[in-house]
């Protein structure tokens, strides 16, 4: 196992890959199609975190060549039982492209990165990306690293600490929401979505 992820947010994940699967595989996430507006036809997309595959299915089947990937065995055998898009391993600390591709989407899962490793993150998916390309990231908003009442680790920034991430990465901001969410502990919480460009 690789240094990105908590030992026990990977177990959580995967042993509970067949409730995802069952519970979440059917809708989008909800800034998805609003992202892929911003994507010329057939850009290709790196999907991080792709879980059971949901969001990859949906750029797929719109016509987006996608490559999904996750961290968590348990899901990608998940995903491509489900959706056979050909998801593959990969931690976050683990992608190491250049220029690659148009756009990379990461839905609620970075925030599960350790902090101090979030910045080197940021800076290979700055990397991976052509000139011009998006991505887009989404984290729960709090005071510091901390785990939630299910024992994932989360590393609950605030939300000038994302901008300043980005920024540093090289970034320019293109688009941000800060919004309420309730997490999978039940607890509510503000999130923050951002859609970035490398300039």
């Amino acid at each position: 196992m690789s240094g990105t992820i908590d030992p026990a947010t990977y177990e959580f994940y995967q042993s509970g890959a067949p409730f995802y699967s069952a519970s979440t595989a059917m809708a989008q996430s909800r800034h998805l199609e609003g992202f892929l507006k911003r994507l010329e036809p057939g850009a290709t997309v790196l999907e991080l975190g792709c879980g059971v595959g949901r969001d990859s299915a949906f750029m797929k089947e719109r016509g987006f060549g996608v490559d999904a990937t996750d961290g968590i065995p348990a899901m990608i055998t998940k995903a491509n039982e489900r959706h056979d898009i050909g998801a593959r391993l990969m931690q976050f600390d683990q992608l190491n492209a250049e220029t690659t591709y148009d756009a990379v989407w990461a839905h609620a899962c970075l925030l599960h990165c350790p902090r101090a490793q979030l910045p080197s993150v940021a800076k290979s998916i700055h990397r991976a990306l052509r000139l011009g390309g998006f991505h887009y990231a989404s984290f729960k908003l709090g005071d510091g690293e901390g785990r939630d009442l299910l024992g994932r680790l989360h590393n609950f920034p605030d939300a000038q600490w994302v901008r300043d991430l980005y920024t540093g990465a090289g970034f320019r901001s293109v688009d941000e929401e800060i919004f309420a969410g309730k997490g999978c502990d039940g607890t509510q919480r503000d999130w923050i979505a951002l859609t970035v460009r490398k300039a």
